[in-house]
């Protein structure tokens, strides 16, 4: 798929209505312009976006509660599933009951965005039991794969280490993708200088081999100073990515809130093997020569926290669809809530929002069951904590 440049067309929600524009002449400013107008940025008026009624269009079920800050999720069998703790702890659910004695504890760098955060398993668990976890130290941020015996996680491998490590912009989403490499994103670590360094791992998105070894068709391979596990680059903050059925890779990115940009300009992409995705010289309409453009833009800030694409039966109007997660706005506007981004051969077609009485969402994932499970985050230290916070909940269709 060739992608168009950050010259090229950006998604935008007309105000009043759900729907995307992308066949109009993109905006002229200059490279390093501040963006002149909702218009020129792609602005995403996520308040004017259609909102599903719960009760009408779905219902919403609880599935544990009283946990903190479940990073992800993902099902070891149709009836047991994984989640992370931000603090550290690997918890389990089996038929439908959360066990008291978390499965595996790590010790992590906590304070702001860092802890214990992606988890996935293997293509081939059934036969290997190999979870892959994500975390910060105090030294760095890596990914490791253990072993799953049943009512412990033990033989702790190193997969990925040395991703520069900081209390916030710490990625870091892990997932298999379709042809069965692991792919890991990683934050910014606060310094957007690493984001377009080839010799930084941080910034980026990076796939390896199940063990941690390098594919032989990976972008930098033999490139002299560049990172061999990097797949793209020019990125924030990643922490949502996932494939349709097609193959086509997407990701959900943090915008330049606090980075010396207006809040806002959260982005989503399509991610192609070796591109430029442009931070920090380029977001909303700032340009940068050579550099994919969103999507998506998303303002004001939604702060998207996850990303997966619906490939369940229960909602077969969803197919295909990104549904990401939104932190929202630190306490602001807008309200955060699940977006469902709708693509039709490749192209943004529209959006809607769901679930925007929960507060925080981090984690979406499609479970086995074709239900949409999410996750709060309100004791993350942003949001406002309610009765049972944090709880890991599912979208079912009404009965």
């Amino acid at each position: 798929m060739k992608l168009l440049n950050r010259v090229g067309c950006v998604a935008t929600v007309l105000v009043g209505a759900c729907g995307v524009s992308c066949g109009q002449e993109p905006p002229k400013g200059a490279p390093g312009a501040e963006p002149a107008s909702a218009a020129d940025a792609g602005r995403m008026e996520v308040a004017s976006m259609k909102v599903l009624e719960e009760g009408k269009d779905y219902a919403v079920e609880t599935v544990v509660e009283n946990v903190q800050v479940p990073w992800a999720f993902a099902w070891t069998s149709p009836d047991r599933m994984l989640f992370t703790e931000r603090a550290g702890r690997i918890r389990v659910v089996e038929g439908g009951k959360l066990a008291e004695k978390p499965l595996h504890e790590i010790a992590v760098r906590t304070g702001g965005e860092i802890g214990l955060m992606g988890l996935c398993v293997h293509p081939e668990y059934a036969a290997n039991k190999f979870v892959y976890v994500a975390y910060g130290t105090k030294e760095d941020v890596r990914v490791v794969r253990l072993v799953d015996r049943g009512d412990s996680l033990g033989d702790e491998k190193v997969i990925l280490e040395g991703i520069p490590a900081a209390r916030n912009h710490a990625g870091c989403r892990v997932k298999f993708g379709p042809d069965r490499k692991l792919y890991i994103t990683a934050g910014d670590s606060t310094n957007n200088t690493l984001a377009p360094d080839l010799s930084s791992l941080a910034g980026k998105i990076h796939r390896v081999n199940d063990d941690g070894s390098i594919p032989d068709d990976n972008p930098f391979v033999g490139k002299d100073g560049a990172k061999p596990s990097i797949w793209s680059y020019g990125h924030r903050n990643t922490q949502g990515i996932d494939w349709d059925t097609t193959g086509m890779m997407a990701e959900s990115e943090h915008g330049p809130t606090g980075d010396g940009a207006p809040p806002g300009y959260d982005e989503c992409n399509i991610v192609v093997k070796g591109h430029d995705y442009g931070w920090p010289a380029a977001w909303g309409s700032k340009t940068k020569e050579g550099a994919d453009a969103p999507v998506v833009v998303w303002h004001p800030s939604v702060a998207p926290a996850s990303g997966c694409f619906y490939r369940g039966e229960l909602f077969p109007a969803w197919k295909d669809s990104f549904l990401v997660g939104h932190l929202g706005g630190l306490r602001r506007e807008p309200q955060p809530g699940i977006c469902r981004v709708m693509f039709k051969n490749g192209k943004v077609v529209g959006q809607e929002r769901m679930a925007t009485t929960y507060g925080r969402i981090r984690c979406v994932e499609v479970g086995p069951d074709g239900a949409v499970y999410f996750s709060t985050s309100n004791e993350d230290g942003r949001g406002r904590p309610r009765a049972g916070d944090d709880k890991i909940l599912r979208i079912v269709p009404m009965k």
